[in-house]
């Protein structure tokens, strides 16, 4: 049985109305959603979540799946009403929020998947691997590179060093032993199948410049999913909600039906 510790789902809030729950990617922590944050806030309560293994939140199971169920049986303790909750995930959070709606999808209402998938694909799945093995040995510092250069365009980095310097440092304070078992979750998940059940309303968000996750991934989402929209962000990577906050807000503005 789980403890209260084992439980424990780090979460900030802002703003009030609707809930809009905020999942970050594998490369990041719910910082990274802070140019678009009050701009939400304005309009939405705004839940901002660390992952679970991620910040202040206690590790789940050892399978994505997992991670979904956690964020699931926190939602009515943090008295989220379903028909008033939409979720909102990017990359790694985006495939947590698919496995939610799976899952769970009567807990909430509107999902939005930002730069996701349902599956990693085979070839895809070395380089996580690759990646748990070389933070277990070298630490974070040993993959931060590669990871900058995975989340954002080269043009935005060198136009950016603020950004890029926020960004490293998030991944420096990470935990390598729970960064990698992030990572083995997200190779061994496959829920391609499972997504045609989704009934939630659901917008699919794809930066095509995205060499995290395969725009490709996206594309699948938008058209196995019923009904799901797609729009797509030519110059974005695999964060737009940092790389272009207002193009990102104009995405999600009418799905959301948003007013600013």
């Amino acid at each position: 049985m789980d403890t209260a510790a084992q439980v424990k789902l780090d979460v900030i809030e802002t703003g009030s109305g609707r809930a809009l729950v905020l999942l970050h990617s594998l490369l990041s922590d719910r910082g990274a959603f802070d140019r678009v944050t009050p701009r939400f806030a304005r309009e939405r309560r705004v839940v901002l979540v660390d992952l679970p293994g991620f910040g202040g939140s206690a590790p789940a199971g050892s399978r994505l799946e997992d991670f979904a169920d956690r964020i699931a049986e926190n939602l009515p303790r943090l008295g989220l009403k379903p028909a008033e909750t939409d979720v909102l995930g990017n990359g790694f959070g985006g495939f947590v929020a698919v496995a939610l709606a799976v899952r769970h999808g009567r807990a909430f209402d509107r999902l939005v998947l930002v730069d996701c998938g349902a599956a990693i694909p085979e070839a895809g799945k070395p380089a996580f691997h690759a990646m748990a093995a070389t933070v277990e040995s070298g630490g974070m510092a040993a993959v931060v590179d590669a990871a900058l250069a995975r989340m954002f365009p080269a043009d935005f980095l060198a136009a950016h060093p603020e950004i890029a310097a926020q960004r490293r440092a998030t991944l420096l304070a990470m935990n390598p032993q729970r960064f990698a078992a992030a990572c083995r979750a997200l190779a061994a998940l496959d829920l391609r199948d499972a997504i045609k059940s989704i009934r939630n309303p659901t917008l699919v968000i794809v930066g095509l410049k995205d060499t995290a996750t395969p725009p490709a991934l996206s594309h699948a989402l938008a058209t196995t999913i019923p009904g799901a929209q797609l729009v797509e962000l030519p110059h974005c990577g695999h964060s737009p909600h940092i790389q272009d906050p207002e193009g990102f807000w104009n995405a999600v503005k009418p799905f959301l039906d948003l007013k600013g």
